[in-house]
This record gives structure tokens, sequence and C-alpha cells, in this order.
């Protein structure tokens, strides 16, 4: 067996069709908010930001004054304006921008809690139907640390028990089907520790990541979940800073928004 660690990898962020926007402001006006957006990023705008901005401002067409006689104050900053939209938990426009991470490492357990946040995710798990267990990745957790040895002999054995069956079954031999491969691998999986290491690809919206985070990253969430969730907090802090600027760390290392339930 070998031993893992959890990685994230932000593989996907969303992307901007200038011309359209551009197409779309000329008809209905505020092209002079777009032209500022452009001018302030160096022409190269935060691709989920300005969607979600721009999502915004459709509902009221608050792109620049005087388009809309009922709305008297426009707010130029964006980080104001998403302040705003946070504050008042105009959610839907967050679910506009979708993020893609691939989870590197991650045990059977966190997948099974991952997967139960449904709205605005997408998943994408490795296969233990295809995919044989030749070797089993393992992370002792901190709470069995105490007991590290006698976990990595019983996890040893399993994968020893994988390989062995294997064999005692034949489906490496020349010509055995496809369907008997998949059949036989899919029932070894059964003798296999819901702890072992897979990959997982995530794809959530903001308004997702942003629920996820918070909960995930609460004291009382499991140990591998908060090290994960963590790790993506710092990531989209960076990656979407407008978005995400009422997240603070609390001691306890929880990751916590001003402005909950957004």
């Amino acid at each position: 067996m070998r031993e893992t660690t959890p990685t994230v990898h932000l593989i996907a962020r969303p992307a901007l069709n200038i011309e359209g926007i551009r197409a779309y402001l000329a008809d209905v006006g505020g092209q002079s908010w777009l032209d500022r957006r452009l001018e302030e990023s160096g022409f190269a705008p935060n691709a989920g930001e300005l969607l979600v901005e721009f999502g915004g401002r459709a509902c009221y067409r608050s792109w620049e004054p005087g388009l809309n006689p009922n709305v008297t104050k426009i707010r130029t900053d964006q980080r104001e304006y998403f302040e705003n939209i946070l504050r008042s938990a105009h959610g839907s426009v967050l679910e506009h921008a979708n993020y893609s991470f691939a989870l590197r490492d991650v045990s059977r357990v966190f997948t099974h809690e991952l997967v139960r946040h449904r709205a605005g995710s997408a998943f994408s798990q490795e296969s233990l139907r295809y995919v044989r267990l030749t070797d089993i990745g393992f992370r002792v957790p901190p709470a069995l640390q105490p007991v590290r040895d006698q976990v990595l002999s019983i996890v040893e054995r399993l994968e020893e028990f994988q390989r062995d069956a294997a064999a005692a079954l034949g489906v490496d031999a020349d010509g055995v089907p496809f369907h008997v491969k998949k059949e036989v691998t899919s029932a070894l999986r059964r003798l296999a520790p819901l702890g072992l290491s897979t990959d997982i690809i995530w794809t959530a919206n903001v308004r997702t990541l942003r629920h996820v985070i918070e909960m995930r990253t609460a004291p009382g969430a499991e140990e591998e979940l908060r090290l994960v969730f963590g790790e993506i907090a710092e990531l989209m802090r960076a990656e979407a800073p407008g978005l995400f600027q009422d997240f603070s760390q609390n001691g306890e290392a929880s990751w916590v928004p001003a402005y909950r339930k957004v």
C-alpha cells in the first residue's frame, strides 16, 4: 500500500465572450460599464466575477445612471457592488459562475459526504467497477495515529487479498471477456476499506461553494473534509476575492462568512 495526502487542483474556471457582452449592452445600454471594467483589469477581467456582476446588473438594468428610472444609485466599485449582493442575499446571481476541482487521493468517506451536496454540483468519480485495486492508497487520520501500525497492517492484508483473489479467479488470463473482468473487479471492491484513496472531479457554482466551505470547515465536520475544504477556501479567496470577501478564518480554522445563506 502507499500512504497518501489529499490534494486540491483547480482545473476550470468561467470564460467570457466579451463581444457577446458588448453586443448585448449595445442594445440595452451600459457599454460604459464594460469599458470601465476592462480598463480597470488591464483588459484581463476576472471572468467569474464579471459574469456574476453582469447577471446582477441585468436584473435591475443598473449598468449606468438613467437606464432604469427606478434606480437612483449606481455602485461603480465592483467590490462594493459584490458586498451589497452578499448583504442583500441576492444569491441566485452567484450560480452563474462555476469552478471545477480535481480532488486527488481523497477517501471514499470524503466522496460519500461530498456527493450529498447535489444542488449546484456535478461529480465524476473514479470507478472501482473498472479500475482494479492493484495497490491501495490510504491516509491514516490523526485520530488513528496511536494505532497506526495495526491500521497499516489491516490495509496491507486487504491489498494482498485483492491481488491474490484476482489471480485465483484468473481474470488476467488470455481471452477473459471484459464483462467478466468488470464483474470480478466490481465484486472485489466490497473487500476494500472505505478509507481507500480515490479521485473525484467536482464542479460547483459560487453559491454552492460558499455554502459547502462554511459547512465542511465547521468544527463538527469530518476531519478530512475540514482539511480539503480549508484548501478550497484558500483557493477561492485568491481566485474570486470579491465573491468571497466576507469569509474569514477563526481560531478553530473554520471559514466563516459575514453573510450566511446568500
